[in-house]
């Protein structure tokens, strides 16, 4: 099982490249069920979630194949094809919640799916209800036995006017697609408004949907009876951004961050900022650097533009070095403070106390042997260990490997000491 070995205690200076956004990447493939013509998408991360999906929709009949692109990092992938299987089964499913998001298209195109419920994961629970009722609102006939979702719809989705209960990016998603093809108008209020919801329109839009963003979180969308192919490039990730960014942040130094884009990170920026970060947009970049001290702020996560939950780890790991107190409020998941005990072990003053930590910062952290938990608390570690006096080591990065690429070529390409240990 490979580990990271991070020796800490230098700043970083240079440029990373940011690659497409996961969170993105995962469901415009997804897309490619909705037509039978090729999807071509370019700027797709090499990540094994982008592995996983890719073997749930060759088992659904689709061929996913990998084109001629550019750039050191990312590849394109072409995808599509006949629908033979409507089956998502669990030995799949149960790697990745995104799995989820066949069953809209599925049910759409085909008229039926059954889809393996996706069960709890490492950081909450995070039902699927709004997905069904949304479906169901479109006309659908649900089941749940055994474990999986039985849905079908044998004279087709018909428009509806669905209102979330809260911006759910899943949900979201699913009843986007599957309204697609559904006839007559739908809404969806309420909608999530990330930015790779908006990449998801835009990809739809380009294979022939007709849908319309009404502002505040309204989506209005014409169903059309079939969609066409198109090609696309994958939004660059806000989250690795904003990773990347803490990283310069907590080790120190000046970073050009490679096709991250301001208007896309939301309330990271503010925070960044309030805890003494200059942040710029330049021509094709962020810069960030850091030349003080680190000052304590108190965040809450949000749904977007808010902070968002999969930065909630990582600035733990930069204000465990801040000057003063800090709070940390997590209102999108339960269960997300696994990390908290693995910073602690590196010197951290960190306390958890229902839904809120608070955070007293050191002046430095020691090097340890640390377990990583989950995605984002992996690279947690990561920063804590950038920041750290003496020697890190990380283990079970298979967490790691399943949202970032090439995390130890970027960050050593920026002078930091970083390498992966195989075996």
């Amino acid at each position: 099982m490979d580990r990271f070995l991070i020796r800490g205690g230098r700043p970083l200076h240079g440029e990373i490249q940011i690659g497409g956004a996961k969170n993105s990447a995962l469901k415009l493939l997804v897309a490619g069920l909705l037509t039978s013509d090729r999807v071509v998408l370019d700027n797709v991360p090499r990540i094994d979630d982008i592995g996983t999906m890719r073997l749930l929709l060759e088992q659904h009949g689709l061929t996913v194949e990998e084109v001629p692109g550019e750039g050191p990092y990312g590849q394109t992938l072409s995808v599509g094809g006949e629908i033979t299987n409507t089956e998502a089964p669990y030995e799949i499913v149960s790697k990745m919640r995104a799995s989820i998001l066949v069953l809209g298209p599925l049910l759409a195109r085909c008229g039926e799916a059954r889809v393996s419920l996706p069960g709890g994961c490492a950081i909450g629970t995070r039902p699927v209800d709004l997905h069904l009722k949304g479906l169901e609102a479109l006309g659908a006939e649900i089941r749940l036995e055994g474990g999986y979702i039985d849905a079908r719809a044998p004279g087709g989705l018909v428009g509806a006017r669905i209102v979330l209960p809260f911006a759910s990016v899943g949900a979201t998603e699913n009843l986007l697609m599957a309204s697609t093809l559904a006839v007559g108008r739908t809404e969806i209020v309420n909608a999530a408004r990330e930015p790779e919801i908006a990449d998801l329109v835009a990809c739809l839009v380009a294979m022939g949907a007709r849908i319309m963003d009404q502002g505040s979180g309204t989506l209005v969308i014409d169903g059309v009876p079939r969609l066409h192919g198109a090609r696309h490039a994958v939004v660059s990730d806000r989250i690795e951004c904003g990773t990347y960014a803490c990283a310069v942040a907590i080790a120190g130094g000046d970073v050009r961050l490679l096709g991250g884009q301001i208007g896309h990170l939301g309330a990271v920026v503010r925070v960044l900022e309030e805890a003494g970060i200059e942040v710029a947009q330049e021509e094709g970049a962020i810069r960030v650097r850091r030349g003080g001290a680190l000052a304590g702020v108190d965040v809450m996560t949000e749904p977007y533009p808010g902070f968002p939950t999969d930065m909630q780890a990582q600035f733990m790991a930069l204000l465990s070095v801040a000057d003063g107190a800090s709070m940390m409020t997590e209102t999108i998941f339960e269960n997300r403070f696994m990390h908290v005990p693995e910073l602690n072990r590196m010197g951290a003053r960190i306390n958890v106390h229902g839904a809120s930590a608070i955070i007293r910062g050191v002046p430095a952290l020691s090097g340890a042997q640390v377990m990583a938990t989950d995605l984002r608390a992996s690279f947690s570690l990561i920063l804590a260990g950038l920041a750290a006096s003496g020697e890190t080591v990380l283990s079970r990065v298979y967490h790691l490997d399943r949202g970032y690429e090439a995390v130890e070529r970027k960050l050593s390409g920026c002078g930091a000491v970083i390498e992966r240990i195989r075996g």
